[in-house]
């Protein structure tokens, strides 16, 4: 399988002195989640020298985006790039993530927060996709053999599962024997019962892709459902992959370009 981590430099535009990266991840009661979050802003900062990279959580991780915006403010910062962790525009992105962010500054009429696009669609996603599924055993010798089971997290926005499927049909053009969707929560068809219709519809070797950023209990029940239906093959979640780490500084390059972006203050 190919995989190609690459750490482009900013385009012309993003020369000038760069503002503080927030990523903005969900959460979890799973130590895992965090740590995980952690481990790729660690790999973005790296990836960037100089860059200011700071983390803050949604819900049930420390620190929450109040409080890293006021220490973003009290350090005299005038301007910042919200960066979603989330791989499509669904609730989260549309609602939570900006509610907060405008709660978080509407105090603070010096601090300008600039929200950068969700990860998802992007050939960099399915690249790390391939990643964990190569790392897991398959290669390229298996991929005319082989169904895929996209499973992601799940969610009650049909423009989110759209967006899924066209993932899943692109992805198939690359030579997968099928590729389909599955959802652990919200929508369906649930992670097994994609396995199974794989092995309905004549396919001998199934996989099982995971495609959520961080372990936690929704990953949990796409690896249960993985396992009870017999799925020959189970990759990682994605993590602090290359390709991802990539993908957040495009994000951010991005959102910094003229008429890019959204402001919260």
């Amino acid at each position: 399988m190919t995989v190609r981590p690459a750490f482009p430099p900013p385009p012309a535009a993003a020369h000038r002195a760069a503002p503080p990266l927030l990523v903005v991840a969900h959460g979890s009661r799973d130590p895992r989640h965090a740590a995980t979050v952690h481990a790729l802003t660690r790999r973005v900062a790296a990836a960037r020298p100089g860059l200011r990279v700071e983390t803050a959580f949604l819900d049930f991780n420390a620190p929450a985006v109040p409080q890293v915006v006021r220490r973003l403010a009290a350090d005299g910062v005038r301007e910042a790039v919200a960066l979603p962790l989330l791989l499509t525009r669904a609730f989260h992105a549309k609602t939570d993530i900006p509610a907060v962010l405008r709660e978080a500054t509407a105090g603070l009429p010096a601090l300008r927060i600039r929200t950068a696009d969700v990860l998802g669609p992007s050939p960099l996603l399915t690249a790390a996709l391939e990643r964990r599924l190569h790392e897991a055993g398959l290669d390229d010798a298996d991929r005319a053999s082989t169904g895929v089971v996209l499973a992601c997290a799940g969610s009650t926005d049909p423009e989110a599962r759209r967006v899924i499927e066209g993932v899943a049909r692109r992805w198939q053009r690359a030579g997968w024997r099928a590729v389909r969707p599955a959802y652990a929560s919200a929508s369906l068809p649930r992670t097994e019962d994609a396995v199974r219709g794989l092995r309905e519809e004549g396919v001998r070797s199934v996989a099982v892709a995971p495609y959520v950023i961080a372990p936690g209990f929704l990953p949990d029940r796409i690896a249960r459902g993985a396992r009870e239906a017999g799925a020959d093959v189970l990759a990682p979640v994605l993590g602090a992959a290359p390709e991802l780490a990539e993908l957040l500084l495009r994000r951010f390059d991005e959102a910094r370009l003229p008429v890019s972006g959204l402001s919260v203050a």
